[in-house]
């Protein structure tokens, strides 16, 4: 294993395969082909190694493992809290697979929770009818990636490039074959060339002011697929987390659905219950309804918050299943066992994406796109709770089959230019980045949130077409930087997100525009390509 911050040669890097991102779906993906083949595997990542989306997911990974549920149940919720946008075909194929991928992980050292007998302790979140959530306390996810991480730094075939920021795909004759890559510490742009480039670069949380999701989400895969020409997918769908800690030095700390699932309560800040009026499952409802149920409080009482109240369950039960929860509230000077919490919903998963196969295959000959960064068809319209990690797992796995079938035909390595960086000149206007970076955040936050309206969209359309013309004068003015290579990924994915939200005229799952409160009576995916256009997909009937 190398980890790299310089390489000798200042312009180019070979290797079979490259992953860009380094979360769930990512690291298992290098590990899996690595393990079956003699095929090598490059990693580039804009932090460090362990910083991703999936480190801070708290809940779990939703898959049966238990005799009190089935695969049919488990397809049955995600179809539900999906509205009809689902591919049945593909929840079935990614489902089925849960089990095994969940016994390889453990045996990977994953350290999911079981009882004294060796059974998994498994967990409930919302619009789950059964307990399947497999878990590590409140920190499944930096368990997960804490072992994957430590799995591929010790592993000869796999090298590691750190704050190696992508800049854009290469397409040769229609086939991407690897990516520029910024070197941030050496300030240069590099070739990184690859028989198979494989997208793992997580959501985009960031385009929206107020999000769970750590700073690397900035959509950087997708902006940098749709640029190259790959069909995306339903961006207008995004998932807001309902229970985000409201505090001001704590916009991105998240209090995990996991606590609803133990019986946690919403409440008003005169301490009005309001949860049963919107949904026979009260609490347990399906995280879009949630979001705007706290959101339609929030207006009606002019409230900046809700709260959210498990203090009357035992406090020892508490610490013991909630221990980083409990000692992060603690910092910020609350008591989870002693006092309801205030709680706003935030921008949290990006349901859409790069449209893929559940083996991660794109519309773009040779590139991949696994993870949160794809749209298979899983999630649908929303995003069933903990379903993350396990379609991660799955597409890893996956993915890596259907890689190394590729590779074993002899793909030959395309070579290409060297990036031309043209009259590019150091800024001194730092200002001018952070103010756009500020900007298009909060008009996401503000015209694009979970109530929407056609004129507020309108609006936003206009404001970003402008951004995006200002930063491109700014990106190709300048010499490159890690913030303004995100905040033109920021804009890029803004501006799918507005059309795509402008072009679905309808009312389903995470999308709510008021001017059209109903669902249409055929379900599409919204469908965007640079060369096509935007555009429906053919009808999707999820329930055959």
């Amino acid at each position: 294993m190398n980890i790299m911050s310089t390489d000798p040669d200042p312009v180019d890097v070979e290797t079979d395969v490259l992953v860009i991102g380094s979360g769930l779906s990512g690291l298992y993906f290098s590990h899996n082909l690595t393990k079956e083949s003699d095929y090598d595997v490059t990693i580039i990542t804009k932090r460090e190694l362990w910083e991703a989306n999936t480190r801070y997911a708290q809940g779990g990974v939703a898959v049966v493992m238990s005799p009190d549920d089935t695969i049919d149940d488990h397809i049955r919720d995600t179809l539900i809290a999906g509205d009809g946008l689902c591919r049945k075909d593909v929840v079935r194929f990614i489902v089925s697979r849960g089990p095994e991928r969940i016994k390889d992980l453990m045996e990977l050292g994953v350290p999911f929770e079981k009882n004294a007998n060796g059974s998994l302790i498994l967990g409930r979140e919302g619009a789950h009818s059964r307990r399947r959530i497999v878990h590590y306390k409140d920190m499944t996810g930096k368990a997960i990636e804490d072992t994957l991480v430590s799995i591929v730094k010790e592993n000869p075939k796999v090298s590691i490039y750190e704050y190696h920021p992508a800049v854009n795909l290469a397409v040769i004759e229609g086939r991407v074959s690897g990516a520029y890559v910024f070197d941030e510490k050496n300030n240069e742009v590099k070739r990184f060339v690859s028989k198979v480039t494989v997208l793992a670069s997580g959501g985009a949380g960031k385009v929206f002011l107020y999000t769970s999701n750590p700073d690397v989400a900035t959509g950087d895969g997708i902006a940098m697929a749709f640029r190259a020409g790959a069909t995306i997918a339903n961006m207008e769908m995004v998932q807001f987390h309902p229970t985000c800690l409201y505090h001001p030095f704590a916009k991105t700390f998240l209090l995990t659905e996991a606590l609803r699932g133990e019986g946690a309560i919403l409440k008003t800040v005169d301490g009005e219950r309001f949860m049963p009026k919107y949904h026979e499952m009260g609490e347990l409802a399906p995280r879009d309804i949630v979001a705007r149920a706290i959101d339609h409080e929030m207006k009606r009482t002019g409230d900046d918050f809700v709260y959210l109240d498990i203090s009357f369950k035992d406090p020892d039960f508490i610490k013991n299943h909630f221990p980083q929860v409990y000692h992060k509230l603690k910092e910020y000077g609350y008591d989870l066992t002693k006092e309801p919490i205030p709680v706003v919903p935030a921008a949290h998963y990006t349901i859409g994406g790069i449209r893929a196969k559940p083996n991660g295959q794109t519309s773009l000959s040779g590139l991949f796109a696994i993870g949160e960064v794809s749209y298979t068809g899983l999630h649908g319209a929303n995003r069933l709770a903990s379903n993350s990690l396990l379609e991660a797992a799955v597409m890893g796995f996956e993915a890596a089959k259907r890689v190394k079938k590729l590779l074993d035909q002899r793909i030959e390595t395309q070579h290409f230019p060297a990036w031309e960086s043209g009259q590019a000149v150091e800024s001194d206007e730092a200002v001018v980045i952070s103010h756009n970076w500020d900007e298009v955040r909060r008009l996401l936050w503000n015209y694009v949130g979970i109530v929407r309206t056609t004129k507020r969209l309108l609006r936003a359309k206009e404001r970003i077409n402008l951004l995006k013309k200002e930063i491109t004068e700014y990106y190709w003015g300048f010499r490159i930087t890690r913030d303004l290579l995100e905040l033109r990924n920021i804009v890029d994915v803004g501006k799918m997100i507005i059309e795509s939200a402008l072009y679905r005229k309808e009312s389903r799952g995470a999308h709510y525009v008021k001017d059209f409160p109903f669902k249409a009576e055929k379900a599409h995916d919204v469908l965007l390509n640079r060369n096509i256009g935007i555009h429906f997909s053919k009808p999707i009937n999820s329930s055959s």
